[in-house]
């Protein structure tokens, strides 16, 4: 029930009681809300907005920002994806991650919000969402953006797939997984975890180990998701020809990398990703109008910061004592530091509400490891990963779900999810306990999403292997899926010249050289200022032109006669 200030400034007061002070408060900030254009339109009628109307406003607002942030991201991973693959192939990831937002935002209006919010209460428990399809009956500013915010989170399970299965997907799989991650498997683990009436949910009367899943925004729901469903379609699809196997599937001695075409695009998809975190961080608080939601937005701004900075130089540094410590030189990969830094948003984007600002740096830390693992295992593994997202997102996500079981500290966690008295196992043991409820919370979840990831999504891609739908023949490979299903290349060559342009364009320079020179009567002076140079073994670059220059020569002089 609201306060209506109306009613109880009808009331008689005396003049210096606290009663007349707060309706002296009601009537100046009424009048400052109608002078700036707010008030005068409430929904009491009586010309104030109310308290309850203004905190709405504000909460809707609040999802708009995060949820448009969120949606940047796939900005990010664009940029990212295109810089870390060959070009020929660039048109190809382009499209498949506009597409991402296009087929994401029918499935989950259609079925997938349902599916995952649909019917909640948190008196019951049920396994899948069961109305609410196409949005039926959702009319309200509040559960508009809503959908909308939760529309941007699913986008980012489908993308993460497509990056990983970059260069020889066919376009039809891809269009069938996408649609079915995002519009069924997706919405199920949502509503395990975050619908009311999930198993798994923190949030129903009675959540299992008495605290439930603790994943404030996605590292095991979002990335963890994609994580497993990008290792399902890699192992099943295979690797690029010539990564790991030649042509006639002879296993090649040496993993031959395939280096990105443009680090520009992958540093700048990096920075765009790390924006687009704020909004995915601390915009799962959902509202912001009360001064607790306050805190723990900010608390998640600091921890996502910290986290990827310590990721970054976490695995950096790692990577360049092995390096130097195998060659005995030392080198800095920047691959290394961008996925370093986003492996470290993946893991803390669980905890970045429930741990403390030092917490954030330990888990920051290790996630750089676990990046630096999860990258070299895929490798021994012959898992061909065309942009490292399976490390990044299946390592740093469910590392991070089980930090909140180690690291949550019990203030923090009270104002995140309530205080049910379960903390991270470090904090329970140090108050003498050893209650290991949480983290025995955080384990289920994870098994669960890998479990059902595993269950739905194997048959899935093992079908589309089996009906030739889900890789383009050896020929569309290798002339690029930029050429082959695209209409041409993303970049326009058409304006460069060709060797033979070149080439004649050096001899008619040296002849014009020549006819100055001729013209001139005497030598062009040498370099050395006359002094003799040693005979060197390696020919200069004149002893290399010489051949050219008396061509041009000779060309010249049968133009003359």
């Amino acid at each position: 029930m609201s306060f209506d200030p109306i009613a109880f400034c009808k009331g008689t007061y005396e003049d210096d009681s606290l009663e007349a002070g707060l309706c002296l408060s009601f009537a100046t900030t009424n009048k400052l809300l109608i002078a700036t254009g707010v008030g005068g339109g409430g929904s009491n009628g009586g010309g104030i907005v109310s308290f309850e109307e203004i905190s709405t406003g504000l909460n809707v607002f609040f999802l708009l920002f995060a949820a448009s942030f969120i949606f940047m991201m796939q900005t990010g991973f664009a940029m990212l994806c295109a810089g870390s693959i060959r070009q020929k192939n660039v048109k190809n990831i382009m499209l498949k991650n506009i597409l991402d937002s296009c087929i994401g935002a029918i499935g989950f209006w259609s079925v997938g919000y349902a599916f995952a919010f649909g019917g909640a209460s948190p008196d019951t428990k049920s396994f899948i969402g069961y109305e609410g399809f196409f949005l039926a009956n959702v009319t309200s500013g509040t559960e508009l953006i809503s959908w909308f915010f939760q529309f941007a989170m699913a986008c980012t399970a489908a993308t993460i797939v497509a990056g990983t299965v970059a260069e020889r997907c066919k376009m039809e799989a891809y269009l069938c997984y996408s649609l079915f991650l995002s519009g069924f498997v997706y919405p199920v683990i949502v509503h395990s975890v975050w619908s009311e009436s999930g198993f798994l949910s923190a949030f129903n009367d009675n959540p299992p180990f008495g605290c439930g899943m603790h994943d404030f925004a996605g590292s095991g729901v979002i990335h963890l998701t994609g994580g497993v469903t990008a290792l399902l379609a890699a192992k099943i699809l295979g690797p690029r020809i010539g990564r790991f196997y030649d042509r006639n599937g002879i296993e090649i001695e040496d993993p031959k990398p395939f280096p990105p075409h443009s680090v520009a695009l992958q540093v700048l998809g990096t920075f765009i990703l790390w924006l687009g975190w704020y909004g995915f961080n601390p915009g799962s608080i959902l509202t912001i109008s009360s001064i607790n939601s306050g805190d723990v937005a900010a608390l998640a701004a600091v921890n996502t910061t910290i986290a990827a900075a310590s990721g970054c130089l976490s695995a950096m540094l790692i990577d360049m004592l092995i390096y130097r410590r195998e060659t005995g030189e030392t080198a800095y990969d920047i691959t290394m530091v961008m996925n370093g830094t986003l492996c470290g948003l993946v893991a803390i984007t669980a905890g970045c509400a429930t741990v403390a600002p030092w917490g954030a740096m330990v888990i920051g830390i290790v996630a750089g490891w676990v990046y630096y693992l999860w990258s070299n295992l895929l490798v021994k593994f012959k898992i061909d990963d065309a942009v490292d997202a399976i490390p990044v997102h299946l390592g740093g996500g469910s590392w991070g779900c089980i930090a909140v079981g180690l690291l949550s500290e019990p203030t923090r966690t009270a104002k995140a999810f309530g205080d049910h008295g379960h903390y991270g196992w470090f904090y329970m043991w140090g108050q003498g306990s050893g209650d290991g409820r949480l983290l025995a919370a955080q384990i289920c979840g994870v098994l669960w999403i890998i479990t059902w990831v595993c269950a739905i999504m194997t048959p899935l891609f093992l079908l589309l292997k089996q009906l030739d739908l889900f890789r383009v023949d050896e020929l569309e490979e290798e002339v690029g899926c930029d050429f082959s299903h695209h209409k041409g290349f993303a970049y326009d060559s058409s304006g460069v010249p060709d060797d033979d342009t070149l080439e004649k364009f050096k001899l008619d320079r040296s002849a014009h050289q020549l006819e100055i020179s001729q013209r001139r009567g005497t030598p062009a002076k040498p370099k050395n200022n006359g002094e003799r140079k040693p005979k060197s073994v390696v020919p200069s670059d004149a002893e290399q032109d010489a051949p050219v220059v008396v061509a041009a020569q000779d060309q010249a002089e049968e133009d003359v006669a």
